[in-house]
């Protein structure tokens, strides 16, 4: 026998759950472009791949979730996906999106979508087989002859266990081949709209995050900073000034709304201005060290990961300590990625503390003020994962180092 090209909803069907769609393409696509092959093997092969690109040219307008814009966006790749006339996509208020032959069916989608909304189970409907006068109620009284639109398979789409929305394909008849088909393209669509929730869930926690931070900032820095302003309000006026307007630039920065991510560079010129007004009050008694690489400065880091480090290794780090106290703030390239640490002298720390710390755990008498390590070390997860955390090294009396890794790309 000769070869027979398989169909999109064949390779769907083969594929099985359609989930891994995400992580195969991501992996294919760019390969097979970087070689610049276009003969891509058997007639399956070129399939497969033909399908995994559609996937991913229908993935980045779902990632917002079940949205208009987004639906009608990817609509056309859904259809491409399941080879039928045409596919609409629609939530629980109507028709979001359609693609294909026969829009004037369009407006009926809604009402399809109804049974499948309310009872979660995919349903054909044989348009041929309803009376004339459920037709008419429905939208779907259809006065042209050679129409292609005769038969619906509603799909549901769901956000974990609620079904949001379906998807509906629709040719002239449904074999059991374009149902399997439309609920895997349905299932991988739901996994779409969970990860944009994730998404959103991921970006509040790290604004809740950011809020208990700048919380935490106030009620120590703060009386800590104007209290050394005051001191130099009679004998040395004009660096008052000076360090009342560090402070003013350091609080702005610290309170902005603008983003959840900033550039090494502007985190560093905060953690500059912090310093200068811990400088103010410690003198000759702290010594701050310098080491970056200007290559890294361009590098996007999550907004207030540098800051309390560096306060942490002040206030905590030098405060039992008798003498001079040296602080060494370091950033530089590590390949793929920028090495950013923080290391003191001081007295150190019992390991099983500062795995406390990290757990979100505040021992006893730290009034709150260790809770920079957690967070910052909480968000650093978020974002990149928990291979990218902090990493602390410390021993009573052996002095504290704090560092973590962030990709030099931006983030998503």
């Amino acid at each position: 026998m000769g070869d027979v090209t398989p169909t999109h909803a064949d390779v769907l069907r083969a594929a099985g759950a359609l989930a891994v769609l995400a992580v195969l393409v991501a992996a294919a696509v760019p390969v097979w472009r970087a070689r610049g092959h276009r003969d891509l093997g058997t007639p399956g092969e070129r399939a497969t791949f033909e399908t995994l690109h559609t996937a991913s040219r229908a993935a980045p307008p779902l990632r917002d979730g079940l949205t208009g814009p987004g639906a009608r966006r990817a609509v056309k790749h859904l259809r491409t996906l399941l080879g039928t006339e045409a596919v609409a996509l629609t939530d629980e208020r109507g028709t979001l999106a359609w693609d294909g032959a026969g829009e004037h069916h369009s407006q009926a989608a809604g009402t399809l979508a109804a049974t499948v909304l309310d009872g979660g189970r995919t349903q054909v409907i044989d348009v041929r087989r309803l009376p004339h006068e459920v037709l008419q109620a429905q939208g779907w009284a259809c006065e042209v002859l050679d129409c292609a639109i005769r038969t619906a398979v509603v799909a549901p789409v769901t956000d974990g266990d609620v079904v949001v929305g379906t998807l509906i394909a629709y040719g002239p008849s449904a074999s059991a081949g374009l149902v399997r088909a439309t609920e895997e393209v349905a299932r991988w669509v739901s996994a779409q709209v969970a990860l944009a929730e994730l998404d959103r869930s991921r970006t509040r926690a790290m604004e809740a995050e950011l809020r208990a931070l700048r919380a935490q900032i106030s009620p120590h820095f703060v009386y800590n900073s104007l209290t050394a302003i005051a001191s130099f309000v009679r004998t040395e006026p004009d660096r008052a000034r000076e360090l009342l307007l560090e402070f003013a630039d350091f609080t702005r920065y610290a309170l902005r709304r603008d983003g959840a991510f900033t550039t090494l560079a502007d985190e560093l010129s905060n953690v500059e201005r912090y310093l200068t007004l811990e400088q103010a009050r410690f003198g000759d008694q702290l010594v701050v060290r310098l080491q970056i690489a200007p290559e890294v400065l361009p590098v996007a880091v999550p907004f207030l990961a540098v800051q309390p480090l560096v306060e942490n290794a002040v206030r905590h780090g030098l405060r039992r300590k008798l003498g001079v106290g040296h602080v060494t703030l370091g950033a530089q390239d590590a390949g793929a990625e920028a090495l950013i640490w923080v290391d003191d002298d001081g007295a150190g720390a019992d390991p099983e503390l500062i795995r406390r710390l990290l757990a979100g755990e505040s021992p006893e008498g730290d009034g709150g003020g260790s809770m920079g390590l957690s967070n910052v070390d909480a968000r650093l997860r978020q974002v990149y994962g928990d291979d990218h955390g902090l990493v602390v090294e410390t021993a009573p009396g052996a002095g504290l180092r704090v560092s973590f890794r962030v990709p030099k790309f931006a983030p998503q």
